[in-house]
């Protein structure tokens, strides 16, 4: 064999290694905590992630792959009737009550979240950072109004719109947790529907 064709041999051989290690890395990347599909299944929760990490989007990916790998596997355990009628007559006493106490209606909605990401099989209430990271793990869309909510509810300067702003968003987080679809509309319109706190 002519050292010509070794030479022509031993380069299509590196060139075989390099694109089937660059096909590797990108089966990798791809793969179910690779940052595309992070940035797809968090969505905002990703973006707010890569800022409080400083824009170092790997060690954004690896907190959210960690969140993924700890709670990906919980299995949300559904409501019975009562209890979704319970929770939601809870949110409207809430609401009514944004009117004259704001400070005490956003701390009455954290409680609640609280409670109702317990009912549905997340972490305790009481590990605020954990149920959250586990909450964002399945709701990554709307947890954001949990985040607003709960802030509001410990910040004794809140001011009142951004009490309500937090709680319009908190809304959409518990429709979504409580299953809107599945959850008995109110019969008449409350005192905060004239403030919009539905968010609709």
């Amino acid at each position: 064999m002519s050292t010509g064709v070794l030479i022509v041999l031993i380069v299509i051989v590196v060139v075989a290694a390099v694109v089937i290690g660059a096909l590797a890395l990108n089966r990798r990347a791809a793969g179910p905590h690779g940052p595309r599909n992070l940035k797809r299944r968090f969505g905002p929760e990703y973006e707010r992630v890569v800022s409080r990490h400083d824009g170092d989007t790997k060690a954004a990916d690896q907190e959210l792959t960690e969140r993924v790998q700890r709670h990906g596997d919980l299995r949300e355990r559904p409501l019975e009737p009562a209890e979704r009628e319970q929770f939601a007559a809870r949110w409207a006493a809430a609401q009514e009550h944004f009117v004259e106490s704001p400070q005490q209606a956003v701390a009455d909605a954290d409680l609640l979240l609280a409670e109702l990401a317990g009912a549905r099989g997340f972490p305790d209430g009481g590990q605020y950072e954990e149920q959250f990271a586990a909450l964002s793990v399945h709701h990554a869309h709307h947890v954001h109004g949990y985040r607003r909510v709960h802030h509001a509810a410990h910040e004794e300067r809140a001011d009142t719109e951004e009490m309500r702003t937090a709680m319009i968003e908190a809304r959409a987080f518990f429709d979504e947790l409580v299953g809107e679809r599945e959850r008995p509309r109110p019969k008449s319109k409350s005192r905060l529907n004239k403030l919009q706190l539905k968010g609709s």
